[in-house]
């Protein structure tokens, strides 16, 4: 469905993809989808390249497209509309930075990804050990680039020539502060605590940084005395 098939379209490409080529009355026996729904989602299966149709005799069957070869489709499809709307669209109108809230947990670990995607110096990250290995390719990334990064968990990681303080249990509270300049911060898990809060406010960045900065002087000092 991720790749712009209808949930009725993706129960019936799976049933190809299991039945081989097949017929629509079969499509429909087979999903419990009537005949009618059947062929109209088969038709349009065809034309969204998840399908081919084969003619023999007077019999019209329908052969699933390899799944490999179906999505490396849409993904060049949606590459090539990307540069084409790169190229068209307007220029983004600058504004200044401010509050924005982002809600649910595939949205706040997206914009995390982006955010370590674009940063130019240095990062420093705080949150728990698991949802620190959602983030593994962006941060070795990072570390292969020379960026500086600073992790803040609560268990041992491995991140060589990262700096990891290891603190209190973070629950679902995370963190990230890029070049000094846009921070992220708020909850993030299961259930329905998965708000943040992202910025470029100067006053904003500088008030969690200082937080930051505090803790992991705290952290400093507490391995020096171990």
């Amino acid at each position: 469905m991720e790749f712009g098939l209808t949930r009725q379209e993706a129960n019936i490409y799976h049933c190809l993809l299991t039945e081989g080529k097949v017929t629509g009355y079969e499509v429909a026996k087979q999903t419990g989808i009537s005949r009618s729904n059947a062929y109209n989602s088969l038709a349009n299966m065809t034309e969204k390249g998840a399908s081919y149709l084969v003619e023999e005799g007077h019999t019209r069957k329908y052969v699933p497209v390899p799944l490999d070869e179906f999505c490396k489709n849409r993904i060049r499809k949606l590459t090539e509309t990307k540069n084409w709307l790169g190229e068209h669209m307007p220029s983004e109108k600058t504004y200044v930075e401010g509050y924005i809230t982002i809600e649910g947990s595939e949205h706040i670990l997206d914009k995390m990804r982006n955010i370590l995607k674009k940063v130019e110096g240095q990062v420093y990250i705080s949150l728990t050990r698991n949802y620190l290995l959602l983030l593994i390719k962006e941060l070795q990334e990072l570390i292969m680039d020379m960026k500086r990064v600073v992790i803040i968990t609560d268990q041992p990681t491995a991140f060589p020539r990262a700096k990891v303080y290891i603190g209190e249990d973070r629950g679902m509270r995370i963190g990230v502060i890029a070049d000094s300049r846009y921070v992220l911060t708020g909850e993030y898990g299961e259930g329905s605590m998965n708000t943040c809060l992202y910025s470029g406010q100067k006053n904003f960045v500088e008030l969690y940084k200082t937080a930051l900065s505090n803790e992991i002087k705290l952290l400093s000092m507490r391995e020096e005395n171990q």
